[in-house]
């Protein structure tokens, strides 16, 4: 952007500062007494959903997408900041300004990789936009928050997607080589709430693997930055409405977080099917033990890895006794909170203060991690 000093105070891995920007976004900060704000952050309700007729070429049911599509169907923005695929690698993502509804269908799916979003807010600032969308990921979504009093806009509308690693496209393909002989072959790929990844191929066939027996090991130490594996905000706390699929049990899970996300999800009417999150299992034992990884991994030693015999049994079972709908999204929530403490303490400890907000340290109290002298505001 035009002033790349800006990224001193946008940027989430400086200092953010989380209750300021929550209360000034959502009208208040979480409440540690409302059930599973610490965990989500400050929402209106949650749900379970799906389109009732879902989009092609969508990752899930199309939800994102089909909101952008009608705000611009009605007027009610002039254009959508989102990414798009790159002509020569559908996987790469391409920072795109969206004007026309049926647009929207060209942006459907995912990609993986590093791309300037925030970009185009100058651009689309010169042409005039005064009404915008903008479809991002947490660290996208809370620098354009910090961005936001100065863009001149008449109304900004945030659609988040809760994230917890990214990595560059390179790496990802080297990720997709070790998955299939045929990687280039592969069209979609998605890591599901029944501990298995999902994988379509041009042809038409469908495959899934067990999470247990991902070649996470075989990747490199760099594979993840440590922005990722330090960051705090996995379910996209300042969107107006977050859509993902931790807590949706084989569909989409919302967070619809004020008026606007209200005003977003009004837009489907009878185009959505909603219910109540459901809930099972128990994440004390599933966060422990991958707290013991990273802190094995953070110093250097091998990950403890499952004897290949016992890996079809726990992949059968972690679907039917593992936990399930919104306690899988807390032990996702709360497994990201301790990596964040343990690699900040190994490769940055002056910015665990700055880095760690206090309801963090809430989460990780039940195992173990408590803040030493100087790691608090």
């Amino acid at each position: 952007m035009a002033n790349p000093k800006a990224c001193g105070t946008a940027c989430q891995f400086i200092a953010p500062d989380y209750p300021k920007m929550e209360a000034r976004v959502h009208g208040r900060a979480r409440d540690p007494a409302r059930p599973d704000e610490l965990h989500f952050g400050p929402f209106r309700k949650m749900l379970k959903a799906a389109l009732k007729a879902p989009l092609p070429g969508a990752q899930w049911t199309g939800i994102t997408t089909r909101i952008a599509e009608k705000l611009l169907a009605a007027g009610a923005v002039e254009a959508v900041l989102t990414m798009a695929p790159d002509p020569e690698d559908h996987w790469k993502p391409v920072p795109v300004l969206v004007t026309r509804p049926e647009g929207m269908a060209q942006v459907r799916g995912m990609r993986m990789g590093y791309a300037p979003l925030l970009a185009l807010l100058e651009p689309a600032r010169a042409a005039g936009y005064k009404r915008l969308a903008v479809i991002g990921i947490p660290c996208q979504v809370h620098a354009l928050r910090v961005l936001e009093a100065e863009l001149g806009l008449e109304r900004l509308y945030v659609i988040g997607t809760p994230c917890s690693d990214n990595t560059t496209t390179e790496s990802f393909h080297t990720f997709l080589d070790l998955l299939d002989d045929d990687p280039a072959s592969i069209t979609y790929l998605e890591f599901r709430a029944d501990y298995h990844v999902e994988l379509r191929f041009t042809d038409g066939r469908t495959r899934t693997i067990p999470f247990l027996q991902l070649p996470i090991s075989q990747l490199p130490p760099d594979f993840f930055p440590l922005t990722c594996r330090s960051c705090v905000d996995y379910t996209n706390v300042l969107a107006d409405i977050t859509v993902g699929y931790m807590g949706g049990q084989g569909e989409q899970w919302l967070l619809v977080r004020n008026e606007r996300g209200e005003e977003l999800l009004n837009l489907l009417g009878e185009e959505i099917r909603v219910e109540a999150p459901g809930s099972k299992g128990k994440r004390a034992g599933a966060v422990r033990g991958f707290l013991a990884n990273v802190e094995r991994a953070a110093g250097g030693l091998p990950l403890r890895r499952m004897p290949d015999w016992i890996r079809p049994i726990v992949g059968w079972l972690m679907p039917r006794i593992g936990p399930r709908g919104l306690e899988f999204a807390r032990t996702r929530v709360e497994m990201k909170a301790c990596e964040t403490v343990v690699h900040l303490r190994r490769e940055e400890p002056a910015s665990v203060k700055n880095m760690v907000p206090a309801h963090v340290w809430t989460l990780v109290e039940p195992y173990g991690l408590m803040p030493k002298d100087g790691e608090r505001r």
